[in-house]
């Protein structure tokens, strides 16, 4: 900081020289002492927060009795997973009282590499919202399937210096952890040494392996899924991101374990948000309506979403409402449903009544565009044989991304190929290597998913992105990763040897360079004629299923491009039982 805008400041906390801008007739949050202050304004001069007190500004902001709450901040979030790009998802969340997400651009830079890190770095500076990163620290995010990059530490230890980028993002392997590998055991380092946070991903990890993976100083966690996880990693010195997002839904179950004494160690995240959730329901603004109707202190519940977030990630210049912090502050109706009227970030109104104001600045996409090599590919290689009819099937559980191993007893024709029998509800599920033209195609059997014609292809297939198709016949699903390639990635529904509806994502394959608005009314569109023309099971997401569909690090069982994967095992196995 230059010495004269120091001095202009402290002129202005003093009262010598009026502030910038005024927010008067407010109730102040404050997240300190978790009481509310009335009576006073907040004065601002250079973004920055100067004084609360009697103030008099170059410009009066009149609140009309507003509870004034310190910007909220998502501690975990896939920008890639809303579908939309940095400045879009900034437009998106900025209305709901979002000004800082640490985002972890995992997705991105296993398709491109460190050139989709410095896409989303780019892209950002077109956006109010301030969007800081985590290297993304897994990519591939295992040596089991074929990413398009490889991200060893050598690779990482130039970005890391880069200020914006905070840390490394979620350590998925954490059984290389746990067994300490030399190359993990490289990554750890960099980070350890260049003073960086380590944030986790453990679900189930408990006992002597999760101290030998804490160890490592790991900071947080965002995968507990019951309370007993919770505490266990709160004990450990952990911070817990308290997650909501569009897949996965652990906030109230979590917030049954959140008490006065260990609340300052809770964060809110929402690791994903489509769109179609934050019209309909907001980002963080729903989390806070969801932790006061389970009895959490409103303000508590403020803190997780701002204080506590930035003194998890070292943003020690906001999450709270005072002298010499960011000027993040969002105005709100009252502190039950948590209404957002105005949002100013860093002095700046950028929000009000639900509508973004800046213009958005748009990125090129054209060093991420596409990225699609998909070679060696024919309809022959759907072709599923087995030498036994007893085959292991991948079970969906409704509502979940976690899937059980399954066993079933399928038909087989003469040459021993599978011949699905519709009220088996099983049918085939391919992965389609899409990065390096290997020609690798992974086969297995999906039951649940209730699919009765047809095929659904889709590019967004967490981690490494490759293309996930299922269907009731060959010819559908070969036409379906066909034309998925050719219009750059993203979705379709193909039916009868016909396009049926589709969406392009044609940014890395994963992300739509449209607006969140036709991305929601797009996705609602393919979600109705995948359960209408289609048949899915109502109670299945049709697409965000099979997105998960080859991660390999979400128990049961999984499907890579090179094959059936048993996560429990830790290693591949044949189709048949």
């Amino acid at each position: 900081m230059e010495r004269h805008l120091l001095k202009r400041r402290i002129d202005a906390a003093a009262g010598r020289i009026p502030a910038d801008m005024v927010i008067e007739n407010c109730k102040i949050v404050d997240v300190y002492n978790s009481t509310i202050i009335e009576g006073k304004s907040i004065a601002i001069t250079d973004g920055y927060i100067v004084g609360i007190g009697d103030y008099h500004g170059k410009v009066a902001i009149d609140a009309e009795g507003c509870y004034a709450a310190p910007g909220f901040i998502d501690g975990h979030i896939h920008i890639e997973s809303s579908y939309v790009t940095p400045e879009e998802i900034g437009r998106l969340l900025v209305p709901h009282g979002t000004t800082t997400i640490i985002a972890d651009p995992h997705e991105i830079v296993n398709v491109c590499g460190l050139k989709g890190l410095n896409y989303m770095l780019e892209a950002s500076k077109g956006t109010k919202l301030d969007i800081r990163y985590m290297l993304p620290s897994c990519v591939p995010a295992t040596p089991f399937e074929n990413a398009g990059a490889v991200l060893d530490a050598e690779k990482m230890k130039e970005p890391l210096k880069d200020a914006r980028i905070l840390g490394l993002g979620e350590f998925m392997n954490y059984t290389g952890v746990v067994k300490a590998e030399d190359d993990v055991l490289d990554k750890l380092l960099i980070a350890v040494n260049e003073g960086k946070i380590i944030d986790g991903h453990s679900p189930s990890l408990a006992g002597n392996a999760l101290n030998a993976y804490v160890s490592c100083r790991i900071h947080t966690d965002h995968e507990c899924s019951t309370v007993e996880e919770m505490l266990d990693r709160l004990s450990r010195g952990v911070y817990i991101l308290l997650r909501e997002g569009s897949a996965c839904h652990n906030l109230r179950t979590l917030l049954k374990g959140v008490t006065p004494a260990n609340s300052r160690r809770c964060l809110l995240c929402s690791d994903d948000r489509q769109p179609e959730t934050i019209f309909r329901l907001g980002h963080l603004d729903n989390h806070l309506r969801i932790c006061v109707e389970e009895g959490i202190s409103p303000i508590i519940a403020i803190q997780m979403a701002s204080l506590n977030a930035a003194e998890c990630y070292g943003l020690m210049d906001r999450g709270a409402i005072a002298p010499g912090l960011r000027a993040d502050i969002v105005l709100l109706d009252n502190l039950h449903d948590f209404q957002v009227h105005r949002v100013f970030i860093k002095g700046e109104e950028a929000a009000r009544e639900g509508k973004y104001l800046p213009e958005i600045q748009r990125c090129d996409i054209s060093a991420v565009r596409g990225r699609f090599n998909v070679n060696n590919f024919s309809i022959d290689k759907l072709r599923l044989k087995s030498h036994s009819k007893k085959v292991h099937v991948i079970d969906l559980l409704p509502g979940d991304v976690v899937t059980a191993k399954g066993t079933a007893e399928i038909t087989l024709n003469e040459e021993g190929v599978f011949n699905r029998q519709p009220e088996q509800d099983i049918v085939k599920i391919a992965v389609v290597e899409r990065h390096k033209g290997t020609g690798n195609v992974g086969l297995g059997l999906l039951r649940g998913y209730g699919i009765k014609s047809g095929a659904v292809a889709v590019s967004v297939a967490h981690d490494s992105h490759n293309i996930i198709t299922v269907g009731t016949n060959d010819e559908d699903m070969f036409l379906a990763v066909e034309n998925l390639a050719k219009q750059g990635g993203g979705i379709i529904l193909v039916k009868n040897g016909e396009v049926i509806n589709s969406m392009p994502m044609v940014v890395g394959g994963i992300m739509s360079d449209r607006s969140g608005e036709w991305v929601s009314e797009k996705l609602a569109q393919i979600h109705k004629d995948a359960y209408v023309k289609l048949g899915i099971n109502k109670g299945v997401e049709p697409v965000m299923t099979l997105c998960f569909m080859s991660l390999p690090v979400i128990p049961e069982i999984k499907l890579t491009d090179k094959g059936l994967f048993d996560v429990a095992q830790h290693a591949f196995i044949p189709i048949e039982a």
